[in-house]
Order: C-alpha cells, then sequence, then structure tokens
C-alpha cells in the first residue's frame, strides 16, 4: 500500500477539524438565544373569575415583556409549599401569590429564599404574629377604602329608597378570620354609622367557608332570627358572599325592591348583574382583577430583570358597577 504524503494528512486534518467546529458552533453573526425568564403565579381558587382574570393580566404582561407565566393553584399549605418547589426545580426566578393562608407567609418566605425566588403578594398580604408583614412587596385594594365606598353605597341607596330604619336592617356577611376581609365589612359598617344608620339594626353573618355556600348557611339563620325586617342592606367581604345571601333572602320572599346587596371584586357577579328580570344584588365596587395581574407580574419582572425593587404597597380603589354600566366598564377593563 502506498503511503499517504504528510501534506496531504495534514491538509485532511485541518479540513476535518474546520467542519467539526462549524457544525458544533452557532454560523456566523448569530448568538445563542436568551432563555426566557420564568414567574409563577400561584393563587388559593383558580376556579374562580377573579383569578382567572388576574392570570389573564399576567399573560398580558408576559407578551408584552416576552416572559413566561408558570400559573399554578395551591388550595393548601402542602400544595403552595409543593409548587414553590416546583418552580424553583422549572428554572423560575420568582413567583406571585395569593396565599391560601395568610398565616403562611413565613414558611412561604423562608421555602422562597431556600430557593432563590423573589416574591410579590397579590390580594391577601402575609400576616406573622397577628400583623402584616409589611416588608414583602404587595399588590391589592385598598381594603378600608373599597369597604367604606361599599358602605356609603348602601346608605345612599337606602335614603334614595326613603326606606324607614324600623323596618331595616344590615346583614354584613363577614369571615373575621382574615384581615382583608375584617377591614373591608368593618369599614362598611363603618361607614353606614357615619352615615346616621342605627347601629342596633346592623346583623353579622359570621361564614364557616369563604364561598356561596357558607354565606347562604349563615343568612339563614340570621334571617330566622329577625322575622320582622322588610327591608335587608347586604354587604360582604366579596360578591360571593353578597350572592349567597341574596339566595338566601330570595328564598324567603325578598326582591330588589325589597332588598339591596352591594358585593366587592366585580367580577363574580357578572351573570347575576346579566339576568333579565333585577335581583336583590343590586351592584359590586369593581377592582381590576386584569390590572393587579399585569402589575404584580410586571413588578416581579422587572425585579428580576433590572433588580428594580417594587413598591412595598400598591393599592388599588373600587368603582361602582350596576346593571346600568358594569357592560361599558368591564369592556374597558378587559373582562367579558
Amino acid at each position: 500500500m502506498k503511503s499517504i504524503p504528510l501534506l496531504v494528512l495534514s491538509l485532511l486534518g485541518l479540513a476535518l477539524a474546520s467542519g467539526c467546529s462549524k457544525s458544533a458552533s452557532p454560523s456566523a453573526g448569530t448568538e445563542p438565544a436568551a432563555a426566557k425568564i420564568k414567574i409563577g403565579f400561584l393563587v388559593k381558587q383558580p376556579e374562580e373569575p377573579w383569578f382567572q382574570y388576574e392570570w389573564k393580566g399576567a399573560d398580558k404582561a408576559a407578551a408584552q415583556y416576552g416572559f413566561e407565566v408558570m400559573k399554578l393553584g395551591v388550595q393548601d399549605g402542602e400544595k403552595t409549599m409543593s409548587a414553590i418547589d416546583n418552580l424553583a426545580v422549572a428554572g423560575a426566578s420568582g413567583f406571585v401569590i395569593c396565599t391560601p393562608d395568610v398565616r403562611l407567609g413565613p414558611q412561604i418566605m423562608r421555602r422562597a429564599t431556600e430557593k432563590g425566588l423573589k416574591v410579590v403578594i397579590v390580594d391577601d398580604q402575609f400576616v406573622k404574629d397577628g400583623k402584616f408583614m409589611t416588608e414583602v412587596p404587595y399588590v391589592g385594594m385598598s381594603a378600608s377604602r373599597i369597604g367604606a365606598k361599599q358602605g356609603d353605597t348602601l346608605a345612599a341607596e337606602f335614603k334614595k329608597r326613603g326606606w324607614s330604619a324600623e323596618d331595616t336592617a344590615v346583614c354584613a356577611v363577614t369571615f373575621e378570620e382574615l384581615d382583608t376581609a375584617r377591614e373591608r365589612t368593618d369599614s362598611s359598617i363603618a361607614a353606614l354609622k357615619a352615615a346616621g344608620f342605627p347601629a342596633d339594626r346592623i346583623f353579622k353573618a359570621p361564614q364557616k367557608t369563604t364561598d356561596i355556600p357558607g354565606s347562604f348557611d349563615a343568612v339563614s339563620v340570621l334571617l330566622t332570627q329577625h322575622p320582622d325586617v322588610k327591608h335587608w342592606l347586604i354587604l360582604g367581604m366579596n360578591d360571593s358572599a353578597v350572592l349567597g345571601a341574596v339566595r338566601a333572602v330570595e328564598g324567603r320572599g325578598f326582591t330588589a325592591e325589597t332588598a339591596i346587596g352591594v358585593g366587592i371584586n366585580g367580577t363574580d357577579c357578572i351573570d347575576e348583574l346579566r339576568k333579565p328580570k333585577p335581583t336583590p344584588f343590586f351592584g359590586s365596587m369593581l377592582a381590576s382583577a386584569p390590572q393587579e395581574g399585569f402589575a404584580s407580574a410586571e413588578m416581579l419582572y422587572k425585579w428580576i430583570k433590572d433588580g428594580t425593587q417594587p413598591p412595598l404597597d400598591t393599592r388599588s380603589e373600587g368603582i361602582l358597577i350596576t346593571r346600568e354600566n358594569f357592560e361599558e366598564i368591564l369592556k374597558k377593563e378587559g373582562i367579558n
């Protein structure tokens, strides 16, 4: 066999090396694509319209800025801790959360710190030793101001209809275990008192569960205790609380002419306001779920990408929606 000249072998080696180098590296002038920033968005009741609209707002922010949102339901403490672990494994850099229990705040922050994840709270502020954890960035509605507006609206309708205080009572659907809920209902009751409504005609109906059935059960007991009331003014921490109460008073024969309910959130009552015939559910104090979802996700993204520390407290106020104006307002908010 004839030997191959050394020069030929050298040239072949260079050619092969050059070919391998070209195939293993990007083409000339092309940089590897940067990995998208990932954030989690954890909510306690993923089936509720409010949280679905918050996710919608977060998706809008993701589309605008080019990051990825991982949406997870965390209905209890165990699922919350598991979700944080899963986010870390998936490469997330932080998460927005509406916790299923505000008392989980310290535990959530410890786990997030262990995993190197940044945290922004939405809706329900963390609590430690009975006090709000004001050191963690929070986005939500002003519980006191939105509650006061709810009470002012009920007082105005009461006066507008010319009902007497002797024939009228307030049904306050409460959930004292949640600080945000208590602040809303306490502020609503305070506004009614400030408007001149008698304190001894204001009755609380404590919920055992924060849903429509829980409210219905609580209010049914209250109605049995006060069969003499001819007109009811209904308040609660959210739309579901008021809707449960509305179902209960309707079962006792009350109508839109004899009872007035005003909710909070404005997203869980849309079907109610669209009913052909008015019900005792008069309206709701709308807080923009899409805007809260957008703002909290945007803050977290900029914190991760640019190191921009979010404000520690960002709060919005509600606006009254009724059968007359809700379609127009919801359209502006991107809610349908």
